[in-house]
């Protein structure tokens, strides 16, 4: 077996003390080891182990496969020429348990993206001709550190653009009945939120847009739905619900796409997002933050509710006010009857004194007229003693003027042959020039009427 040892050099050898080996050269000359390649892979992996064991490296989570018990990924990081390095990292069941439980209490999880500092032993595997490192423990602290630095120098960057405050400086409508609602449909923050919703038998119009709620693709889904609600415009509100998870399950929510989305909205965007001691940087920059999918759908009902509490006291108000005029409007009326009453009351009376009056007088009018007359008729009387003489006169005139009337009868001018012509409107023509060729004339005779037509008139 070739023995080898770690100094100064990483990869030193001894020389081989095989005499057939040592048969091929002068004695003179020095003897080159030569390894099998298991052998290499095992003296290497010893060589690795001298001087690597328990040493800490830093790096980028990427490829996370945890779907099996042992857990494989790569850990990324960039060097300062900007050139990319890889190492395979791998963490086996039996540590795996130990560290995730670990990293559970501090409220984190390993997953693509997370930067972590792990402790592990490198290890160089033969059938694949890879070095990896096998970890044995997990920094929480250094991901904790690295989380709260990002998340600081994200704030500060929206404070200095003047975006961080941007979206709770838009009014929120009064009655938000229309809702944008962005969150993973089918999950238990969809199912939470809209049961509440449901559950209040208000009128909300609820329109989802579907998309994923953690991982890589997260954060520009979640930043492309609140875009597309606030170009439409027809919604009230945009609501961005998730349900709890570990602070690197919601780290999407602490990215700068959605919070950038969420500033430059032109809808007011309420959260609810993880459970109630979580806090990203996207319900900081939010119109409003709730504490969970739930409250925020009852946060909404509760909106809702004032609104229509409001409009209705405002109704009472009403009611009542209209009441109180109608009931002082009913007070004068039944004044004003009753001074109506008392008025005509009084007239009347005064007019059945006046008439009374009249009444009287009318009846002394009354007297002296008949006495008048009663004078009148005996003069009458008397005078008609001495009218026989008079009527004998009068009756001989009253025949005289009878005969000049009836020698002047019209009948009895036309009975001698005379005859009078009228037009067809009655008018009596008495010259000719009274006449126009083709109208029509009516002659009366004693016996009848006789209708022409004019054919000529001569003077």
């Amino acid at each position: 077996m070739m023995g080898a040892r770690a100094d100064d050099d990483l990869f030193s050898y001894e020389p081989f003390d095989d005499a057939d080996t040592a048969g091929d050269h002068g004695d003179d000359e020095p003897v080159e080891p030569t390894y099998t390649v298991p052998e290499f892979v095992d003296h290497l992996n010893g060589l690795l182990r001298d001087s690597f064991a328990g040493m800490w490296v830093t790096g980028e989570i990427d490829g996370w496969n945890g779907r099996g018990q042992h857990a494989y990924f790569n850990l990324v990081g960039v060097a300062s020429d900007g050139s990319k390095a890889v190492l395979n990292a791998a963490l086996f069941a039996f540590q795996r348990r130990r560290v995730e439980g670990a990293l559970q209490k501090a409220g984190l999880s390993l997953a693509d993206g997370v930067k972590v500092r792990v402790k592990g032993t490198p290890d160089f595997y033969g059938p694949f001709g890879k070095i990896s490192i096998k970890i044995s423990e997990v920094d929480a602290r250094f991901t904790l550190g690295d989380l709260v630095m990002a998340r600081e120098e994200l704030v500060r960057s929206l404070r200095e653009r003047g975006l961080y405050d941007r979206n709770r400086q838009l009014e929120l409508p009064p009655v938000p009945l229309r809702v944008g609602l962005v969150t993973s449909e089918g999950s238990a923050a969809y199912a939470d939120f809209t049961k509440e919703i449901q559950a209040s038998g208000l009128g909300f119009d609820i329109r989802v847009i579907d998309c994923r709620v953690q991982g890589a693709t997260a954060p520009g889904e979640v930043a492309a739905a609140i875009d597309a609600f606030s170009r439409h415009g027809d919604r009230d509100v945009i609501a961005v619900v998730r349900g709890g998870g570990s602070r690197t399950d919601l780290a999407a929510f602490d990215t700068e796409e959605i919070a950038a989305a969420i500033a430059r909205s032109s809808l007011p965007v309420i959260t609810g997002i993880g459970h109630e001691i979580d806090t990203s940087v996207a319900d900081e920059v939010a119109h409003t933050r709730f504490k969970t999918p739930t409250a925020t759908a009852a946060g909404l009902v509760t909106l809702v509710r004032a609104y229509i509490d409001t409009v209705e006291d405002a109704w009472a108000s009403i009611e009542s006010l209209v009441d109180a005029h109608v009931g002082s409007a009913a007070e004068r009326l039944d004044r004003t009857t009753l001074a109506i009453a008392q008025h005509v009351r009084a007239g009347v009376e005064r007019g059945t004194t006046r008439l009374d009056g009249r009444a009287d007088r009318m009846v002394r009018a009354a007297g002296h007229v008949l006495d008048r007359a009663t004078l009148g008729l005996a003069n009458a009387t008397t005078a008609l003693g001495r009218a026989p003489q008079t009527a004998d006169a009068e009756a001989r005139r009253l025949e005289t003027l009878a005969e000049r009337v009836r020698l002047l009868d019209p009948a009895t001018t036309m009975a001698r042959g005379w005859s009078i012509t009228r037009t067809a409107d009655g008018r009596t023509i008495r010259d000719v020039a009274d006449l126009t060729v083709g109208e029509v004339v009516v002659t009366t005779f004693q016996t009848g009427t006789a209708t022409s037509r004019v054919e000529e008139t001569r003077s």
